[in-house]
């Protein structure tokens, strides 16, 4: 076989490997690893090859931006304010039917400009909103539902982890990434507000619940007690750096003290929770780590084999518009989504891809923002879904089966597939405010 052949194999070979179970960066390097050796006949090439993934990826800089925000989240979960912007959110909009569910997108929303984390908010909304809409009849595949898609958001809004992953692959600034991510995430949330009221208007039947009537209401200062802190610390953040007082790091830094600060401040963190905080951080941030050095020397296995340049001559060859590359991206990722989790989706597809657009003269922050969305549809649909496993295995309820968790979702899917033709057919919403 010659190297384009060897390069094939070695993708598809990835995927399978993956699907059957083996961890992801492992997946990645070996096959990466040992498809270089074959290509080159030469172990001494793979083995600097893959020094070099080391020393170009985890080692820069700007890696340190995975442990601050990864801290960061964990600290503003572990100190419940989540819970408290739920309660604020479900204040506001009680008197509105479905107004549960849009408080879980509200809250969630929030929550994820500083979690930055699906997994995070898909387990702490299955606590708080699910046993609160149940108790009033909302339908448990709309309340699971809205857990589900509402915390995808945590992916899109910065910080995102999947946006930082993004960036390194494609050695694109974290900052521009984060930026750009602010439109489409709020673009997002306002589809499901807006699903929401047009299911509790048009399909009653599949929203249910009844009014909250009895729930207390919040003065003034009540609301700013519990909003505030957390609307700081993204003032902070996103503040920071979308005015360039901050780099990512430094905004990292900063909101990661700013948050132990406040949990300390209204003693929310015992020295446990700040000690298991820390094992997390660690834990994640080695996780990543190991991702984009296997995703590194992916790139270059790809590189050495020739295959983007082979798909962008096919593409030439059957002049394929770019609306037919788009379609075709699209579908790739919603496919993969049915295996494999948004990391890996990423890690396969943008360096195959990558080079197909830049020649195009389009924006491979743009690129990066439509990679991110399509790749977190796969985060509901089965048989994969992470969020929806996450939701299921918090609730521990026997009434709602991972079936019921599918289908709740199922809607919400679907709006982001809608989102997500808008953010390609629109290039300028996630380029605005660069």
């Amino acid at each position: 076989m010659g190297p384009f052949e060897i390069g094939l194999v070695s993708v598809i070979a990835i995927v399978l490997l993956i699907y059957v179970g083996l961890y992801i960066p492992i997946a990645l390097g070996m096959v990466s690893f040992v498809a270089i050796w074959l290509m080159r006949d030469n172990f001494d090439l793979a083995v600097n090859l893959l020094k070099i993934a080391l020393s170009d990826s985890v080692m820069e800089y700007t890696f340190a931006t995975v442990p601050l925000f990864t801290f960061m989240g964990l600290i503003v979960s572990k100190a419940g304010m989540g819970r408290e912007i739920y309660e604020v959110m479900n204040v506001l909009f009680r008197k509105i039917t479905g107004g549960i569910g849009m408080a879980t997108v509200g809250a969630n929303a929030v929550f994820a400009a500083v979690t930055g984390s699906s997994i995070a908010s898909a387990s702490v909304f299955s606590s708080v909103a699910v046993p609160q809409m149940l108790r009033y009849d909302y339908n448990p595949r709309f309340a699971v539902g809205v857990v589900a898609g509402s915390s995808v958001l945590g992916m899109i809004i910065p910080p995102s982890a999947m946006l930082i992953i993004y960036s390194f692959v494609a050695e694109q600034s974290v900052g521009d990434m984060f930026i750009a991510g602010i439109i489409p995430g709020i673009l997002l949330a306002i589809a499901y507000l807006v699903t929401i009221w047009a299911a509790g208007r048009f399909a009653p039947s599949f929203v249910g619940g009844r009014a909250v009537d009895d729930a207390p209401g919040m003065t003034g200062g009540e609301i700013a007690e519990r909003t505030l802190p957390l609307l700081s610390l993204i003032v902070l953040v996103l503040g920071g750096i979308y005015s360039g007082w901050l780099t990512p790091v430094e905004a990292g830094a900063s909101g990661a003290l700013f948050a132990l600060f406040i949990s300390l401040l209204r003693r929310r963190m015992t020295l446990r929770s700040f000690w298991q905080a820390l094992l997390e951080t660690g834990h994640i941030t080695a996780a990543i780590l190991f991702l984009i050095t296997a995703a590194s020397i992916y790139s270059r296995m790809l590189g050495l084999a020739g295959v983007p340049n082979a798909l962008g001559d096919w593409i030439d060859h059957n002049q394929l518009s770019f609306v037919m590359i788009m379609v075709m991206y699209v579908v790739l990722m919603l496919f993969l989504g049915t295996l494999l989790d948004t990391a890996s989706i990423i890690l396969i597809v943008v360096p195959l891809f990558l080079p197909l657009i830049e020649p195009l003269g389009l924006s491979p922050v743009w690129f990066g923002i439509v990679t991110v969305v399509g790749a977190e549809i796969g985060l509901l649909t089965p048989p994969l879904g992470i969020s929806c496993f996450v939701i299921k295995s918090t609730l521990n309820d026997d009434r709602i089966s991972l079936k019921d968790v599918f289908l709740g979702a199922l809607p919400f899917a679907f709006v982001m597939l809608l989102v997500l033709i808008v953010l390609i057919r629109y290039p300028v919403l996630s380029l605005a405010l660069l």
